[in-house]
C-alpha cells in the first residue's frame, strides 16, 4: 500500500468534532428564545436579585448593629446570587436585570453589532422594573416588614450620585470588554465580583441599576433609598452607561493589519 493509499479519504476520515458552544451572557445575544420566555427571565431574574439585595440587608440589621459587618453580609450575598442569577438566565435572556445594558445592547446592536431590538427592549425594561419592585415586596413580606413603605434614605448628595456614574460606567465596560474581547464565559464570576467589589469602593455602594433603584425604594430597611432621591440616581446611571459604552470603544477599537 502506498502512502497515499494509506492517508484517510475525506469519506472515510472521522468527522471534526463540533465547536463547543459558549453560554450567553449579559450583553450577549442569545439563542432567540420566544420573546415570553425572555422577558420572564428578566422579571423573576430582577425579581430574584432585589430580593437578595434587600432580604441579605433586613437580616444583616437584625444580626448586628456593626454598619461594616451589614455591609460585608449583604455585598456577599449579592455576590454569589448575582453570579447564580447569571449563570442560570444568561441563556434564556442575556441575563441583563438592568436596563442600562439593555440599552447598551440595543445601541451597539444599531450601529451593526449583536444585541436587542427596539421591540425587545421596549419588553425587557419593563419586565426588569416590574420584577423589581416585586421582588422589594417579596423581601418584605419574607421578614415581616410591611409590605410597600417608601424608604426614607435619602442618597441626593453629589459624592453619591459621583458613585453612581463610575459603577455604572464600570459594569458596562466590564460586560462589552468581555464581549469585544470573546471573553463572555467569565461574565457570571466577572460581573458578581464587580459588584461586590464596587459595594465597597463607590461611595453609593453601586446601585448600578435603574430598575433596582426603583425597586429599592419600595422599601424602607437597609437597602433602601428615598422616592425622592431616584431620578438622580438613575439620571446618573444612565450618564455612567453612556462614559462606559465611550470606554469600550476607546481601549477596545479594532487593530490595523500591518502592512
Amino acid at each position: 500500500m502506498t502512502p497515499a493509499e494509506a492517508a484517510p479519504t475525506a469519506e472515510s476520515a472521522p468527522p471534526a468534532p463540533a465547536p463547543a458552544s459558549v453560554e450567553p451572557a449579559p450583553g450577549a445575544t442569545p439563542p432567540r428564545n420566544p420573546l415570553v420566555a425572555r422577558a420572564a427571565a428578566e422579571l423573576i431574574g430582577t425579581a430574584l436579585l432585589v430580593a437578595i439585595v434587600v432580604g441579605s440587608g433586613i437580616q444583616a440589621t437584625e444580626l448586628t448593629k456593626d454598619v461594616g459587618l451589614q455591609l460585608l453580609a449583604n455585598s456577599t450575598a449579592t455576590v454569589f446570587g448575582l453570579g447564580i442569577l447569571i449563570l442560570l438566565f444568561g441563556p434564556v435572556s442575556g441575563a441583563h436585570f438592568n436596563p442600562v445594558v439593555t440599552l447598551a445592547e440595543w445601541w451597539t446592536a444599531r450601529r451593526g453589532g449583536a444585541g436587542v431590538t427596539p421591540r425587545e427592549v421596549a419588553v425587557y425594561v419593563p419586565a426588569q422594573v416590574l420584577g423589581a419592585i416585586a421582588g422589594a415586596i417579596l423581601a418584605d413580606a419574607m421578614f415581616g416588614e410591611p409590605l410597600v413603605k417608601w424608604s426614607t434614605h435619602d442618597r441626593s448628595a453629589g459624592h453619591l450620585l459621583l458613585g453612581e456614574v463610575v459603577a455604572t460606567a464600570g459594569l458596562i465596560l466590564l460586560i462589552f470588554g468581555l464581549a469585544r474581547a470573546n471573553q463572555l464565559r467569565f461574565a457570571p464570576v466577572a460581573v458578581a465580583s464587580y459588584i461586590g467589589a464596587a459595594y465597597w469602593f463607590t461611595s453609593s455602594t453601586s446601585f448600578a441599576n435603574p430598575a433596582v433603584t426603583i425597586g429599592r425604594a419600595f422599601t424602607d430597611t437597609f437597602a433602601g433609598i428615598a422616592p425622592g432621591s431616584v431620578a438622580g440616581f438613575i439620571g446618573m446611571q444612565l450618564v455612567g452607561g453612556v462614559v462606559g459604552l465611550a470606554l469600550v470603544a476607546l481601549i477596545f477599537m479594532p487593530g490595523r493589519s500591518a502592512e
